[in-house]
């Protein structure tokens, strides 16, 4: 083995430490970088001819697990969106009232508590019809279940409203994450084409590609080429770049918060929904080159807020609105008209028009009759010497609370299916119950949602951290064995350094003995 050779071995083994050692540095400094995968050099021997000549450096590796990558950014999707989901629904918890005690029969500030408390006014007006104080007991325990009703009511529209600034919000974000991973794409497939390492350019990418999991349920494709293609949950392709929708490059600097996908910003109504049929409802839908795709858009926090927007909410009102409803009619078939849509008309049973021509937003406008505010004693006021009597407490505790099969059938029976202003919406339990039951139902159905979240949110964060150590058992830095790497690349540089150096000295040995 000549000295040039030798001399060429050594160099060789210098440059191949110092790729070594600079991935190492990266990994190390970006230990505690969110998605960044540890990357492993390449180095190879060269042999020509049969005979070593050293070594040669290639692209680092990335230390990735496609499978469970896949499922962490599933996962990632999954725990953003119930986050979402149960953030929102905790202000809808808030104003529900609490239930104390083991068998949760004691109830404090709850829509059936106030409704009872109604009803015990009413026993005590019928025990003492005369009384002032007994009549003024049965407006204030009213106007209580009124503001406990508008308080419901305003709740769910805010946090609708909420999800809807949220759908804008975080699609201007998806936009941001899906062009700049079309720019990173792009500059790793130019880097491929003259060989160059794209190590930090995909690891970047991964960067993105895990704030992008949050937001939204994809699935990520590498072409071999090194784009990459992104998909929503149910196989729809997300742009990254304009060519991929055959559009020609620059028309825009990436990264770009209004394309691919375009929404608007709307302040809801209950009135307002989403149409499915592309007809303008008052809820704008998301679209893509025309179309819209918000249906196809699942999971993590644009996912959430769709469905807080489009069915939970929307459900929830619908639910308050047919008890609102059932309130005032059951009381004006009592013949005593306590309640009242808030206006001069009479009370329409249209479960898809807008209140006071339907029950669409009742709840909002529901309100105790001022005749009655104004003159209390008009709700035992009977015969021409308005002598006070117990006939109108009787009937609205006999009627209008009672259970009885002619009390909650029929006419009286709440509105439970074909709610909302698309039709679509549906209590979920029986309309022939009496109002006690129905406020009950109501408050369980809601709290169940809530629960449910919560105990989804728990379950999902867990499987998320256990698929967290598992990504970082494999992809993660251990910091640990990079030092140790960092003491072994030492040694090996000292080592290869003296080669290079006794091939000097041995060379200039040789020159002087030339001359």
């Amino acid at each position: 083995m000549d000295l040039g050779l030798s001399l060429n071995i050594a160099s060789t083994g210098l440059k191949a430490i110092e790729n070594e050692l600079a991935t190492t540095s990266d990994n190390v400094t970006n230990a505690s970088t969110p998605g960044y995968v540890a990357a492993s050099p390449v180095t190879s021997s060269a042999v020509v001819s049969g005979i070593g000549v050293g070594t040669t450096s290639g692209t680092s590796r990335l230390n990735i697990s496609q499978p469970l990558q896949d499922a962490l950014y599933q996962q990632n999707a999954h725990v953003a969106g119930l986050t979402v989901t149960d953030n929102s629904l905790a202000a809808v918890s808030s104003v529900q009232g609490t239930t104390t005690g083991s068998d949760g029969a004691n109830t404090i500030g709850t829509l059936t508590n106030n409704l009872q408390n109604v009803s015990t006014a009413f026993i005590s007006l019928s025990n003492t019809p005369q009384n002032s104080a007994s009549q003024q007991g049965v407006i204030s325990a009213a106007q209580t279940l009124v503001s406990n009703i508008h308080t419901l009511s305003s709740v769910y529209q805010a946090q609708r409203q909420g999800a809807q600034d949220t759908v804008t919000n975080t699609v201007s974000g998806i936009n941001t994450d899906l062009t700049t991973i079309g720019q990173i794409s792009q500059q790793i497939m130019l880097a491929r084409t003259s060989h160059a390492n794209t190590t930090d350019l995909a690891n970047k990418r991964l960067e993105v590609m895990q704030g992008l999991s949050s937001k939204l349920g994809v699935t990520f494709t590498e072409k071999p080429n090194g784009d990459m293609l992104v998909s929503t949950q149910d196989g729809t392709r997300l742009p990254t770049r304009p060519d991929q929708l055959g559009l020609p490059d620059g028309q825009f600097t990436a990264p770009n918060a209004s394309w691919p996908l375009s929404t608007k910003a709307t302040n809801l109504t209950p009135s307002m929904y989403h149409a499915t049929d592309g007809s303008d409802k008052g809820v704008p839908g998301i679209m893509l080159a025309g179309r819209d795709i918000t249906s196809h858009l699942t999971d993590g926090t644009l996912g959430a807020a769709l469905t807080l927007r489009d069915n939970t909410y929307p459900q929830m009102q619908a639910q308050l609105d047919s008890f609102t409803y059932t309130l005032v009619n059951r009381f004006n078939a009592a013949g005593v008209p306590l309640f009242t849509n808030g206006t001069s008309s009479s009370l329409s049973s249209d479960p898809t028009k807008t209140s006071p021509a339907g029950l669409v937003g009742l709840s909002s406008q529901l309100a105790v009759s001022g005749t009655y505010q104004q003159s209390p004693y008009l709700l035992t006021a009977f015969g021409a010497d308005n002598s006070h009597v117990n006939f109108a407490p009787n009937a609205v505790l006999n009627q209008v609370m009672g259970s009885s099969l002619s009390a909650v059938s029929g006419a009286l029976a709440a509105p439970s299916t074909s709610l909302g202003p698309d039709g679509t919406q549906s209590t979920g339990y029986e309309g022939t119950q009496s109002l006690v039951q129905l406020a009950t139902s109501l408050t369980t159905s809601q709290a169940g949602v809530i629960s449910t979240a919560s105990s989804n949110l728990s379950t999902a964060t867990s499987i998320q951290t256990s698929l967290s150590t598992k990504v970082a058992n494999v992809s993660g830095v251990d910091v640990n064995s990079q030092m140790a790497t960092v003491v072994a690349l030492k040694n090996s540089y000292s080592a290869n350094a003296k080669v290079v150096s006794m091939v000097q000295t041995m060379f200039n040995t040789l020159l002087d003995a030339v001359h």
